[in-house]
């Protein structure tokens, strides 16, 4: 009898000593699994050319590796690009809200009002709106309130900015038409900077106020027989044959990105890429963490770019001043 006991007890210390070595062995399995957890992070993309989309999604993917946000180990991307048409915006936001994405990365101001319109509950990270407390997106740039949070370019100042740089390299234009995005938001205050500055320096402003949709080749027309000086593109309106058309028209372009030049329009004044870049990445890692995108403030940029493309200078036979050239962040020869 006391031979039977001593021998169950020994069976059952043993079962309790493997089950506490599986258990071990498990242990930092279960550990290892719940670290690479993956958070699927949405983007909303407008599609448009100026800035491009793929230059946002590298600069994108690069500030988050930085942070050790490295897709495929710790998040999962899940873009959704309007290809330029914001009537798609919707139907693409209301994508990555079915999806339950963890947080969006909107990209520029129609992509981040159409993803506030399509959910109060997922975080959004605004990248490079326009101007974000003018469109709505925010109740106040310190304490955002609501699901939106991120970075503001303040390209209408911008704008107005770019109006005085028209005016130092081209001292004859005394006409400057502006191409701007009848759907995007951010297109009133953009005007209205532009419009402005162009009082203050005896500059008649021609705005050209169409759809994503609307052929730009007759408006390109009107913009030759009213004698257009120089050309303003907004950056959400502008697709492929835009850069085409104001080459044809032998028109100096200004873009609202570092990616016009690049392209091959003339020039750009913007806030600095890889700033952006950074500050989204930060805003993502932060909320991932547990932050709430009502506490976190909007960022505002710090640093802006001034890049000449001079071969398209010399293309459509515009002489950049050398002093002028020295100011430049980036020369394109």
């Amino acid at each position: 009898m006391l031979r039977g006991l001593v021998r169950r007890q020994f069976i059952l210390n043993g079962a309790v000593a493997i089950v506490c070595v599986i258990c071990a062995a498990f242990k930092p399995v279960a550990a290892q699994a719940q670290q690479t957890k993956i958070a699927t992070i949405g983007v909303l993309l407008t599609g448009a050319v100026n800035p491009d989309p793929k230059e946002f999604l590298e600069g994108l993917r690069g500030g988050l590796a930085q942070l050790d946000l490295i897709e495929g180990r710790n998040i999962k991307l899940e873009v959704r690009s309007a290809e330029g048409s914001a009537a798609l915006l919707p139907e693409k936001a209301a994508d990555l809200v079915g999806l339950k994405v963890d947080l969006i990365v909107a990209h520029l101001t129609p992509a981040a009002q159409a993803a506030k319109q399509a959910t109060k509950d997922i975080p959004i990270v605004m990248a490079g709106v326009g101007d974000a407390l003018g469109t709505g997106l925010v109740a106040s740039l310190a304490r955002p309130g609501g699901n939106v949070t991120g970075t503001s370019t303040s390209a209408a100042e911008v704008a107005g900015k770019t109006v005085e740089l028209i005016h130092e390299v081209l001292p004859s234009v005394t006409r400057v038409a502006v191409l701007a995005n009848e759907t995007d938001p951010f297109m009133k205050p953009y005007l209205a900077q532009i419009d402005g500055a162009g009082r203050r320096l005896g500059l008649q402003i021609d705005p050209y106020v169409i759809r994503p949709s609307t052929p730009q080749a007759p408006v390109f027309d009107t913009m030759r027989e009213k004698q257009a000086g120089a050309l303003i593109i907004q950056g959400s309106i502008s697709r492929k044959g835009t850069l085409e058309l104001a080459i044809q028209n032998r028109l100096p372009s200004f873009g609202s990105s570092q990616a016009w030049p690049k392209a091959g329009g003339l020039m750009s004044y913007s806030a600095n890429q890889q700033d952006v870049f950074r500050q989204v990445a930060e805003y993502v890692d932060k909320i991932l963490k547990g932050r709430k995108p009502a506490d976190l403030p909007v960022a505002l940029p710090t640093k802006f770019d001034l890049v000449v493309n001079l071969k398209a200078a010399k293309a459509i036979g515009v002489t950049i001043p050398e002093s002028f050239l020295t100011r430049a962040d980036e020369v394109i020869e």
